[in-house]
């Protein structure tokens, strides 16, 4: 019985409009829970996630039956 293995590690990057600096400290934290939560339930468990005040980073592995475009 074959099977078929894949490991495609995605680095996503997105930023506020303008670049403005809307992602304030005092609640960072619940922000990247709920990105987490979400990737998780999309079957992309988050690796790595953090961000300043106009952006986001995320590393994590891509879905096989999920596409990037999708996924965000």
């Amino acid at each position: 019985m074959g099977q078929s293995l894949s490991n495609v590690m995605v680095h996503f990057v997105f930023s506020t409009k303008r670049r403005t600096a809307w992602l304030d400290n005092a609640w960072r934290h619940q922000l990247h829970n709920m990105i987490g939560a979400i990737l998780e339930k999309r079957g992309a468990p988050v690796i790595a996630l953090n961000s300043v005040q106009d952006h986001v980073h995320m590393l994590l592995p891509l879905p096989k039956t999920v596409t990037m475009s999708d996924l965000m």
